[in-house]
């Protein structure tokens, strides 16, 4: 997938938050703000500051005067991906972002998946590819981010973003065909993290082929929650977690009962949950306490960021047994996983000397850039047309 992104860069925590209603209210609050205050609260950067004039991201309809002149209602959130599977909302406006990478926003529709690479820790657990329909924003759980390769390079699901003759080659290698689709699946699979970035190794067993592919296509159905015609993730039943004991308001901490398989949220109870579930771990980092902790972790008073629900929403409670279910039912394919990968060791791969004759690599400089998108109209700073 030669042409990558490098992560979001927001330049300010505000922007984003794990509900949508605390979002409304700091834009009012800032738009209330002026001067100095204005600026205090913004976080100025050199990037943006309160008195930025931007064009707008494509797809979304915000202002692109100056912020400090701004008097309108908050843009509509949009729901976005942070990190690894936890998803929240942004406000989508390029005043506010220090690198928005709009190239991404312009290819990002109802077709479009986005591939993730996790930052790179030595002997760490976790995968090193993640995949969502979702805009990500690429930032690591740890470790340096990696970059954000998009499936397709134009919208509507045209260009597969892939180097120039790879599926023919894979094609003529396994007897059947090979879809973008199939190669991102196996990808979700055979990856790992290298110093050098994420690598995914080919292997030249059409079986080994066909296990790895449909391994991550698993994977891939349970990433994308239910969109991209896919369904909802569900644990059979009797193994489905739900509320044994009310959230409360404001829970201190997060704890795991193993022998109980029960999460404790406070003086709150969710059970079943699969130790699988417990400890899945990104670049090191368990899942669920970094989900808890982004949405429980002290503000500082008298910022933005310290303006946000009075009590635990019942919409989190219902993201975290979705989060719980995503998790467990990928720890249930690690196994296979593993096998695939070691199998992939131990056999004949495709080389990179095999590649490089058929025409594969190196891509030329063309796929490794943005294609020409020249179906938007977009408004650029102060109201002006965007030639693009």
């Amino acid at each position: 997938m030669p042409w990558s992104v490098a992560p979001l860069r927001l330049g300010r925590g505000w922007v984003m938050a794990p509900d949508e209603g605390s979002l409304k209210l700091r834009w009012e609050r800032l738009l209330r703000a002026e001067g100095a205050e204005q600026e205090r609260l913004f976080r100025s950067t050199r990037a943006r500051t309160p008195n930025s004039s931007l064009s707008a991201l494509p797809g979304q309809r915000t202002g692109t005067g100056r912020l400090a002149r701004e008097s309108g209602p908050c843009p509509p959130p949009v729901r976005i991906t942070h990190g690894p599977f936890d998803e929240q909302w942004l406000i989508p406006d390029h005043r506010l972002l220090d690198a928005a990478r709009s190239e991404l926003w312009r290819v990002a529709d109802g077709r479009q998946l986005f591939a993730t690479e996790q930052g790179r820790v030595p002997a760490a657990a976790g995968p090193a590819l993640l995949v969502s329909a979702l805009l990500p924003d690429g930032c690591s759980a740890a470790g340096r981010p990696g970059r954000i390769r998009p499936l397709y390079r134009r919208p509507g699901g045209i260009e597969p973003n892939l180097a120039p003759g790879l599926p023919a080659r894979l094609t003529a290698q396994y007897g059947a065909e090979v879809t973008a689709k199939q190669i991102l699946a196996w990808a979700l699979t055979a990856a790992t993290t290298s110093p050098r970035g994420c690598v995914v190794p080919l292997t030249a067993d059409p079986g080994l082929w066909r296990a790895g592919v449909e391994l991550g296509q698993r994977a891939l159905r349970i990433q994308l929650r239910g969109s991209r015609g896919t369904e909802r993730p569900r644990l059979p039943g009797g193994r489905r977690p739900y509320v044994r004991a009310a959230v409360p308001a404001r829970p201190g901490d997060i704890t795991y009962e193993p022998d109980e398989e029960a999460l404790r949220l406070g003086s709150g109870r969710i059970a079943p949950v699969p130790a699988g579930a417990w400890n899945f771990r990104v670049g090191g980092v368990r899942m669920l306490e970094l989900w808890f902790e982004r949405r429980s972790a002290p503000a500082e008073p008298g910022t933005l960021e310290s303006i946000r629900p009075s009590a635990w929403p019942q919409e989190w409670t219902s993201e975290l047994l979705e989060l719980i279910t995503v998790l467990a039912l990928l720890s249930e394919l690690d196994p296979g996983q593993q096998e695939v990968r070691q199998q992939l060791a131990a056999g004949r791969a495709i080389d990179r000397a095999e590649l490089r004759e058929a025409g594969v690599i190196p891509a030329p400089p063309a796929a490794r850039r943005p294609a020409s998108v020249l179906d938007h109209q977009e408004e650029g700073p102060e109201g002006q047309f965007a030639l693009l």
